[in-house]
């Protein structure tokens, strides 16, 4: 048996682009979720606020630590990516994933902001699940 015949490869179509843009999303989104952290530890009054006459507020210690450790995550991942390994991108989903959920929760205290980090992670995992395999074939 000719061993040229072996499985053909996939012939990159030009989203290796939008995975390394992935990647570098991935780096914002960790830095503006460790930056959310670090204010919530230095100001805690910061993601209380009155939505409907009433008065919603945050444990924001503990939320604080929860931003600075996705936004660890999401920059490891973010690097992680530039190897091309699946690991690394399916680590960047569940990351990604885990950023929107988080965000879903802040949609009371601030909508416009909420709704583009979601739209933008969800822009993120399509990169990754449906293109994220051929930037290992254009290495």
């Amino acid at each position: 048996m000719n061993s040229s015949a072996a499985a053909p490869q996939s012939k990159p179509m030009g989203w290796t682009g939008w995975v390394f843009f992935a990647a570098a999303i991935l780096f914002v989104n960790g830095m503006f979720s460790l930056t959310q952290g670090l204010v919530l530890l230095t100001d805690p009054n910061t993601y209380s606020a009155e939505i409907n006459g009433e008065l919603l507020v945050f444990d924001t210690t503990g939320w604080a630590w929860w931003n600075i450790i996705l936004g660890v995550l999401l920059l490891a991942s973010g690097s992680a990516l530039f190897s091309g390994a699946t690991w690394a991108r399916v680590v960047a989903v569940v990351f990604v994933v885990l950023s929107a959920v988080s965000q879903l929760l802040l949609i009371p205290v601030q909508p416009f902001w909420s709704l583009v980090v979601i739209a933008i992670d969800v822009l993120v995992i399509y990169a990754l699940l449906v293109h994220g395999d051929e930037i290992r074939t254009d290495s």
